[in-house]
């Protein structure tokens, strides 16, 4: 199972479309989720249609009409590897324990909000991916986004993608 995982969009305020090599590997890919701030509605539509499977959830720059049709956090079965999504978790100082004591039960936490790529493992094995922003890439030297594979209910082949500047 091929995962795109993508956050803080910010369509069209950062920028008028996502990147082609996002697009691109958003058409190859079994689900794709995203981590919140879509900011426009027009944005979750383009995804919908395109992606085979979509899972997100909203964020702090989305207004009513996404958070209407998206939850606070969303969270997946994906062959056995238990999955939530929400945007925000916090300062990073402590990030892994407080993710690991409000997701007991989850396997792999994506999140968003920061801008910053982030790839962890809790003390308790809960695995914590960030995948930056395809279009806001803030004080990191490239805008990203991640892709994964699921197998046999374990997550393999995390790699971050960095996009060219436009």
């Amino acid at each position: 199972m091929r995962l795109v995982l993508t956050s803080d969009t910010h369509l069209p305020k950062r920028a008028r479309d996502l990147p082609a090599p996002l697009w691109a590997a958003i058409d190859d890919a079994d689900i794709v989720v995203h981590a919140g701030d879509w900011v426009d509605v027009a944005t979750l539509d383009a995804l919908s249609a395109r992606a085979a499977r979509l899972i997100g959830c909203h964020g702090n720059n989305d207004g009513a009409a996404l958070r209407a049709r998206l939850p606070e956090v969303a969270f997946a079965d994906l062959d056995g590897l238990r999955m939530a999504v929400v945007h925000e978790t916090g300062p990073a100082q402590g990030r892994e324990e407080r993710c690991a004591a409000r997701f007991p039960e989850v396997d792999l936490l994506v999140f968003g909000h920061s801008h910053i790529p982030w790839d962890t493992t809790a003390a308790n094995g809960l695995r914590l991916l960030n995948p930056g922003s395809p279009t806001d890439r803030r004080r990191q030297p490239f805008a990203t986004y991640m892709t994964a594979t699921v197998a046999a209910g374990r997550l393999t082949e995390v790699t971050l993608h960095e996009l060219p500047g436009r």
